[in-house]
């Protein structure tokens, strides 16, 4: 992200990072308003640019971790917040760190930030991995990613991504946000998203492994009917008697529905 208050600081945004930096300090304000950061709060910023959100949350929080690969921000950060004692800075690929490392303690990190476009997905599936240690979560995306998030059965947005992300988490489209506020100017617009994981959790437990092959076997042939698409995790005698039509299709199962499925893969050893 782009901060609005050093004009002379001039960072050539690079495609191959997804970068686009947010200069809209209204939307800024808005954004440091739904993470309403406190003293003590372990916060994790991913892609802080020019530190537009960094100066607010480490004033407001005491402390703040951010995370940029890209090298020539990471020295502008260590410039600017270096003599913090409440500021670190880890310059890496966020693909690549260790969450479970930063976290005091279970339900301790509240990660924030402007994901980049073209890690989002890979990204928001890794977080997952971690949802015992995270608080909650703010985020700007691209708008296409939170409707998608927040997309209920039985429409074209609700696939893969939906199921996952709201098994394990409660997801809130705060706000949008248009292309005219970031440099460069994206060619779609974007939204800023909550997602607060789920304690306790309205659904059954279940292995995580088993959970996340189920629900790509369904998506991973939208057109086709869960008959065929299931194949690959049950038996055909195990197709005839699933708590559910295997007539539908995919995007017609709710998370629940989907839940009862890797139950099932759970108790069966062969399927798992």
């Amino acid at each position: 992200m782009s901060s609005a208050i050093e004009e002379s600081y001039h960072h050539r945004a690079r495609k191959r990072f997804g970068q686009n930096f947010l200069h809209d300090e209204h939307v800024i304000n808005r954004i440091v308003k739904a993470i309403t950061p406190g003293p003590g709060q372990k916060l994790v910023e991913i892609g802080p640019g020019q530190g537009a959100l960094t100066a607010p949350l480490l004033a407001a929080a005491g402390q703040l971790t951010a995370i940029e690969i890209d090298r020539d921000l990471a020295a502008l950060l260590r410039t600017r917040y270096g003599g913090n004692p409440g500021f670190e800075l880890i310059e890496n690929d966020v693909l690549a760190v260790d969450f479970a490392a930063l976290a005091p303690g279970p339900a301790s990190l509240r990660i924030v930030g402007n994901l980049p476009y073209n890690i989002s997905t890979p990204l928001l599936f890794r977080l997952l991995q971690h949802h015992p240690l995270i608080h909650d979560m703010v985020f700007m995306l691209q708008l296409e990613v939170v409707q998608r998030l927040a997309a209920g059965p039985g429409s074209g947005d609700y696939g893969r991504l939906s199921v996952m992300m709201q098994y394990y988490c409660e997801v809130e489209l705060l706000f949008k946000v248009a292309p005219g506020s970031f440099t460069p100017r994206p060619k779609v617009d974007s939204a800023v998203v909550r997602l607060t994981p789920r304690r306790p959790s309205p659904f059954a437990a279940v292995q995580p492994e088993a959970l996340a092959r189920v629900v790509k076997a369904a998506f991973s042939q939208r057109r086709k009917t869960l008959r065929n698409t299931l194949k690959e995790v049950f038996s055909a005698e195990q197709l005839a008697v699933l708590p559910i039509d295997t007539g539908l299709r995919a995007e017609n199962l709710s998370v629940d529905d989907y839940v009862r499925l890797a139950v099932l893969v759970d108790q069966d050893g062969t399927s798992a």
